[in-house]
């Protein structure tokens, strides 16, 4: 139990005695943090409590006060300042609240069970015609904490990835590898498939331009304006309509096209499970949109027979969501062939026969915000349970330093090359504080690895998802400041310190000693370490990792000022020496723990 449960249990038992006051709700007490320049450690406000009290301010705290340090062994002093009271916590208070932490491997953490709601996670979600970029990595970070989240807080969690394996922009790839590629395979060139495939969809987009500007010179020859010529010549695009052309045979099951579109997707999957593998990403299903938009379809069609849709003259299927404030919305083509709303309702039909979905969360970057708004509402519209509730956990755009990407153009930051130039970076930077000596070339390279992809992640989840942002490799690997490498040394600080001690004959106790004085450094350590399960609480309730990975800042910045000003393995009092040793070993079991909840190793030594 916490300290500020077991105080609320305390403040409603004076609540009773003193005013009467039968089962006053625990949410009705205000427990907080004392300010630093007042004396004592939570501050009950008192101001709620006087319709019950009918007395003044400061005459109520003052007997509440009295109260508890009559009958509550957890409260050694109290003052009140107005209407509020000021609690000093005794520190047997704080070695048995430590103790309680010290018995629990899994401090702070639930564990589902089979009655646990069923919470489904789609992320990543790459397209097969180029491989994974910045911006994959950050929807896959934040997919994959969210996930370590939502399952420390009791949730069944089912983590999904939805494969976009169909559509034009798969089959501008394959138009431009048969007219370009001359057979060029991942063996042949020696580069990753989804690499290889990338770049026949950039050479498509290259060819598409020349083309357009060749024509669009044509025709403004020929007198027509430079708006009517370019609009003109990507509508004659022999190039686009041989794109659209093979999209159409692929959903007519052609044949050839269906054989080059299975090879070249092979390539890609390969290239993907290589970076998932090196991010430390994992799904429990995989989803392939060209299995699920004939359920889309389908769907689609039903609907349209229920009248909660209409067929335009051309024969396209669109939704009329004027009711709802928005507009018209393309569920299929006038040529039948599907768009990403109706894959998505393909999709969401196999989850649901797959899974007894209590909630559904899509990690889909905020330009795709009115996309789940119509989504939400069709699902709803269509009989899903869990389609008006929905959640959208949409996040902001990731840029570097020198701008936006754009992989049409070939200028996307690729995940695989920007994860080599961390642990490279790292590597570099850890030699040169002395960080790696005396390690083996195995381990040297273990320990880049360790620390290059945990300051890329935790330089991603420390800011809040909703925001844009800018991600600086050279900033997130410093080993000061609010990153991964700071948190990482810290914990492996604290790892070394405990073997040390275990070689020393130093053996921690199951109950530590309580007969000795803490420093106000001490007793904050241990209400920070309280407050680690209420903090992934909130991280669940607000989806947000950033919670998570500024906590575990806050936790190892407080301890670095206390391994500054105390001695800890050479304490010469053996009591004092054996309850700081293990205040240590629980500040970083407690960062090992927030860590994994942000898919972060932390190394045992560095």
């Amino acid at each position: 139990m916490s300290m500020e449960a077991k105080l609320t249990a305390s403040v409603r038992a004076a609540l009773k005695a003193l005013y009467g006051a039968e089962d006053v709700p625990a949410a009705g007490i205000q427990l907080q943090k004392c300010k630093k320049e007042f004396e004592g450690h939570l501050t009950l406000v008192v101001f709620p409590l006087l319709r019950l009290s009918k007395k003044r301010p400061e005459e109520t705290a003052g007997e509440i006060g009295a109260y508890l340090v009559a009958n509550d062994t957890s409260v050694a002093a109290y003052s009140v300042v107005k209407g509020f009271l000021n609690l000093t916590i005794a520190t047997r208070a704080w070695v048995e609240l430590l103790d309680g932490i010290h018995a629990d491997a899994r401090y702070g953490l639930k564990e589902a069970t089979d009655r646990s709601p069923l919470v489904m996670i789609e992320y990543s979600s790459p397209n097969t015609n180029k491989p994974l970029h910045l911006g994959h990595v950050r929807n896959n970070l934040l997919g994959h904490s969210l996930a370590c989240i939502l399952a420390a807080n009791g949730n069944r969690v089912v983590k999904t990835n939805i494969v976009n394996d169909r559509g034009i922009h798969i089959c501008k790839s394959m138009l431009a590898w048969l007219k370009y590629g001359n057979g060029e395979t991942p063996a042949s060139s020696g580069k990753k498939g989804d690499h290889l495939v990338g770049d026949y969809y950039v050479a498509f987009d290259k060819h598409y331009k020349e083309e357009v500007e060749a024509m669009t010179k044509q025709f403004t020859a020929q007198g027509m304006k430079d708006e009517e010529a370019k609009a003109k010549a990507e509508a004659e695009s022999t190039l686009m309509k041989e794109a659209h052309e093979m999209l159409v045979k692929w959903e007519a099951g052609d044949a050839e096209v269906r054989a080059l579109w299975s090879r070249m997707n092979e390539w890609v999957y390969a290239g993907f499970e290589a970076t998932y593998k090196l991010m430390g990403v994992t799904f429990d299903k995989i989803y392939y949109e060209s299995q699920t938009y004939l359920d889309g379809k389908e769907k689609v069609l039903e609907g349209l027979d229920k009248g909660l849709f209409y067929r335009r003259e051309d024969g396209s299927v669109w939704a009329d969501l004027t009711g709802e404030g928005l507009d018209h919305k393309l569920l299929l083509r006038a040529d039948g062939t599907s768009v990403y709303m109706t894959q998505d309702i393909g999709t969401a039909k196999q989850r649901f026969a797959d899974y007894p979905i209590d909630k559904m969360i899509y990690v889909v970057g905020n330009e795709q915000n009115y996309h789940f708004q119509v989504l939400s509402i069709l699902l709803d519209k269509l009989g899903f349970e869990w389609g008006k509730g929905l959640v959208h956990f949409s996040y902001g755009m990731v840029e570097l330093p020198d701008g936006k990407m754009k992989s049409r153009e070939g200028t996307v930051v690729d995940a695989d090359d920007l994860m080599a130039e961390m642990i490279e970076t790292a590597r570099e930077t850890s030699s040169e504080l002395g960080k790696l000596d005396g390690l083996t070339e195995a381990e040297a390279a273990d320990i880049a690895r360790i620390v290059g992809l945990g300051a890329l992640k935790y330089f991603i989840l420390k800011v809040d998802a909703r925001k844009n942002m800018t991600f600086n490799p050279k900033e997130s690997i410093d080993f000061n400041g609010n990153t991964g490498p700071f948190i990482q040394y810290t914990y492996a600080r604290i790892r070394s310190l405990l073997r040390k001690a275990a070689e020393s004959g130093i053996c921690l106790p199951d109950k530590l000693p309580a007969d000795i004085t803490l420093s106000a450094k001490e007793e904050g350590l241990i209400q920070l370490l309280a407050d680690f399960p209420g903090v992934v609480k909130q991280a669940g309730d607000d989806y947000s990792p950033s919670a998570i990975a500024n906590y575990c800042y806050d936790l190892v910045k407080e301890y670095n000022q206390f391994y500054h000003d105390f001695s800890v393995l050479h304490e010469a009092d053996e009591k004092l020496r054996v309850f700081r040793l293990a205040l240590s070993g629980n500040v970083a079991k407690v960062v090992r723990l927030g860590m994994e909840l942000l898919g972060i190793e932390v190394p045992e030594r560095m």
